[in-house]
């Protein structure tokens, strides 16, 4: 018997979002017809108050990852979360209106605003987290697979199942196209009706067989998925896998192949602009003060500069707050760990608010980097990569930044290891490189520099 229709993720957070702006606009509706004084209430009062409501809230949740379903499905999470997102929701609208409109409020409907809005928000998340363990958010999967890929089958399917993440999908069978030459049908016909979705990597999709296709298609006309290892994930981990083996990892050599996005040029030199304008005043005031405690606590020169390999491969001065001690690499080129000896006490905290990072806005000045982009590296982790992984230069098709796409995903990268898992996301930013992609990273960089994740 088929299983019940499954809600993709991307249909739980729109459901989850739906819900979420019922309660909010119900609840601005409160601040604004009932709260504030009526003396004080005007058709520009209610638009104000109801746009920087809405767009406050998208932004806080966003920035805070307030639609992580794997955190929403644990109820640990589920109501801290939920109470404290939306308390600091509720008191920034609640600031708003006394500083912009210069109300006057009545006691009870202010008091209902701000305590039961966060709440309504908290029940209607535990409802949304209990009714989705009743309802199937997991699909089993049936994985069909090259031999060519046979090496690294478990890794692939750790892929698919999550390893650090929950990608509600599940392999339940496995298939290898050079099993048997005569299809087992009996095998995929009972499987068909037990999974929901099929995962296919294979090298070349003209090696499949007519009896395959045909059963495929029976599985696409019944409601089922299928979907190449490699777009299932790209589309889960937002990332292009540089060790896949079949031919699609050659669309890495179309990048370049796009129209021209006037807009998306347009965007990226305004929002270059105001971050460099803001960054370069942040600089400024920051950089006394840098230099007084770096006197007492990290005695030594108070900039440190390194060549790193720009666009299209020519080498930069990259230049920032030196938070190692002095003559730190006098053995040699070393990465630089999380929690490396070489960094001072003093370079530790520089780092965790990525203060150490501000003077390279002289490099954005230059025009060596932009705000967003990938990390420039060095020339011989560069050579040792490209060694290691096909492309990499790939990379340098755009000019770096200061913050990216990998750095907002992926861990403090550590070693070559931790580079080329970087480069999946950096590929992917280059790929699908938007103004909604650029305004992704601008709000999960500051939810990283607050919260101390990512690089």
């Amino acid at each position: 018997m088929p299983r019940p229709s499954i809600l993709n993720s991307i249909e739980r957070k729109f459901i989850l979002l739906i819900g979420d702006l019922c309660i909010i606009v119900a609840s601005i509706n409160v601040l604004v017809n009932y709260a504030i004084d009526a003396e004080f209430i005007s058709l520009r009062l209610k638009v104000g108050i109801f746009t920087f409501g809405i767009i406050s809230y998208l932004m806080l949740a966003y920035i805070l990852e307030f639609y992580n379903l794997e955190k929403v499905s644990k109820k640990r999470y589920v109501l801290s979360q939920s109470l404290y997102i939306t308390a600091l929701y509720v008191f920034l609208l609640f600031i708003f209106a006394v500083i912009v409109y210069d109300v006057s409020f009545w006691r009870f409907p202010l008091l209902f605003f701000l305590f039961l809005t966060p709440i309504e928000i908290g029940l209607w998340r535990l409802l949304f987290r209990n009714v989705f363990r009743v309802i199937p958010v997991t699909k089993n999967v049936l994985y069909v697979y090259d031999d060519h890929i046979y090496g690294s089958l478990k890794e692939d399917v750790a892929i698919i199942n999550g390893d650090d993440m929950r990608t509600f999908y599940k392999v339940k069978l496995t298939y290898s196209l050079q099993e048997n030459t005569a299809i087992n049908k009996k095998f995929f016909l009972s499987a068909a009706d037990k999974i929901d979705a099929w995962v296919v990597n294979t090298r070349s999709y003209d090696t499949l067989s007519k009896d395959i296709e045909a059963i495929i298609l029976k599985s696409i006309l019944k409601g089922k998925e299928v979907i190449s290892f490699t777009s299932f994930y790209e589309n889960t981990y937002e990332a292009i896998p540089v060790k896949s083996h079949n031919d699609s990892f050659y669309e890495i050599l179309q990048l370049r192949n796009k129209k021209i996005r006037y807009l998306q040029r347009i965007f990226s030199a305004g929002i270059n602009f105001l971050l460099v304008l803001f960054t370069g005043i942040v600089f400024t005031l920051v950089t006394p003060f840098v230099f007084f405690l770096n006197f007492f606590f990290n005695k030594g020169p108070l900039f440190y500069n390194q060549k790193r390999v720009g666009l299209h491969g020519k080498e930069f001065k990259i230049y920032k707050f030196r938070s190692m001690v002095v003559d730190a690499e006098k053995g040699g080129a070393i990465m630089a760990a999380k929690n490396d000896s070489r960094i001072t006490p003093f370079g530790r905290i520089l780092r965790l608010f990525r203060i150490d990072e501000l003077p390279q806005i002289i490099s954005v000045i230059k025009g060596d980097m932009q705000f967003i982009g990938p990390r420039p590296e060095r020339k011989v982790f560069v050579n040792e990569l490209n060694k290691r992984t096909p492309f990499y230069n790939v990379r340098h098709l755009i000019k770096p930044g200061i913050t990216g796409w990998a750095q907002v995903k992926y861990k403090y990268g550590e070693n070559l290891e931790d580079s080329i898992k970087k480069l999946e996301y950096d590929f992917y930013y280059i790929k699908n490189k938007s103004i909604t992609l650029d305004l992704r990273i601008v709000f999960k960089t500051v939810s990283t520099v607050l919260f101390s994740r990512g690089l």
